[in-house]
């Protein structure tokens, strides 16, 4: 079989470290891309927010984001800077978003963000793998009587402007031939203020936000979440295109905590698992290979992420499970071995 250029590389260099009877290292460190290289230069990671989704990125009593997306990036945070605690959030309304990315002013966007072929082909941006899958539906206050959304005809219906929200709800009702009367908002939070405030007749977003927005209003039970879903929203963290080294850092952190929850591998006793006997769980922690070099991380970069946020199953249970005010079940987003549809590339 023909040697690649890059093994090819690795024997010349060993056999010249050889003949020079120098000593060879297991692997070479990658040097850092220019996201890696600003990142470590300022000491901290910058991550654009959700300035309020309960269970995907919320700040608390103390101003600090709690949520699906705030981990995604306390977990980069831990495997390029050794600390979790090391991210910056800048809040970003759904129409900002896409411009603090291309402009540098965030490393990195983890906040509710749809997946979809413009945004990442005309857009110069590149998603990560989907940590939610999603659709979206609507709210709508019990009292009105309404069972489906094929009966909303007529009604004022609440949306964000510069979401996949806006496009798909325009979509749905040409396609049905309903006439709905959309009223748009800059903000989410602008949004949801209108439709409790009684502005609107139904609120349209994801239908995992809206479970979390009925679960933060005055009286949840006066509200009822329809059962259509009339689109696909994969949920996805993103970054700018150009860098490939910060993609695959960011990809395969996210990979990492889903190996994780495959493996067992949990925030309380991945320190004890670097004792296993298990291949994959010693690739995962770094024990063997040299899978942080080859992306300019430590070998340690994995474990550093799993120790500081636990695995994906348990991200989602802390902020989205069935104990929670959100209280979603895993449903396809569940691992694959049990009948969802996450699934990761083994670290190999």
């Amino acid at each position: 079989m023909a040697m690649s250029g890059t093994r090819r590389l690795r024997w010349f260099v060993a056999a010249l470290a050889a003949a020079m009877g120098l000593p060879m290292l297991a692997s070479a460190q990658v040097l850092p891309g220019p996201t890696l290289a600003g990142i470590r230069a300022k000491g901290i990671l910058d991550c654009g927010a959700n300035p309020g989704s309960p269970g995907f990125g919320v700040p608390d009593s103390r101003g600090e984001h709690r949520g699906m997306d705030p981990d995604i990036c306390r977990a980069i945070a831990a495997a390029t800077l050794g600390d979790p605690a090391k991210v910056r959030f800048t809040v970003l309304t759904s129409q900002s978003r896409i411009p603090a990315l291309q402009s540098g002013q965030v490393d990195i966007v983890a906040r509710t963000f749809t997946w979809t072929m413009a945004r990442e082909a005309g857009s110069g941006l590149q998603f990560g793998p989907i940590i939610f899958h999603d659709g979206q539906g609507f709210i709508i206050r019990h009292a009105a009587g309404v069972e489906r959304a094929a009966q909303l005809g007529g009604a004022t219906i609440c949306v964000t402007a510069g979401s996949t929200n806006e496009l798909n709800l325009a979509d749905w009702a040409r396609t049905n031939r309903l006439s709905i009367h959309p009223l748009v908002f800059e903000s989410n939070e602008d949004t949801r203020k209108a439709y409790a405030a009684g502005r609107c007749d139904s609120y349209t977003l994801d239908a995992s936000q809206l479970a979390g927005f009925r679960s933060a209003l005055d009286r949840p039970d006066d509200h009822v979440i329809l059962p259509d879903i009339i689109s696909k929203e994969p949920l996805a963290p993103a970054v700018r295109k150009g860098d490939p080294q910060w993609y695959d850092i960011m990809r395969w952190t996210v990979y990492a905590l889903i190996l994780a929850e495959e493996l067992g591998v949990t925030a309380a006793n991945a320190e004890p698992m670097l004792e296993s006997p298990n291949p994959d769980i010693r690739r995962l922690l770094g024990v063997t290979g040299d899978f942080g070099p080859s992306i300019g991380l430590d070998r340690r970069w994995a474990l550093n992420a799993i120790r500081a946020v636990g695995n994906y199953g348990e991200i989602f249970e802390r902020h989205l499970g069935v104990n929670t005010p959100v209280g979603l079940r895993r449903g396809v987003n569940d691992l694959w071995s049990r009948g969802g549809i996450l699934y990761a590339p083994p670290i190999r």
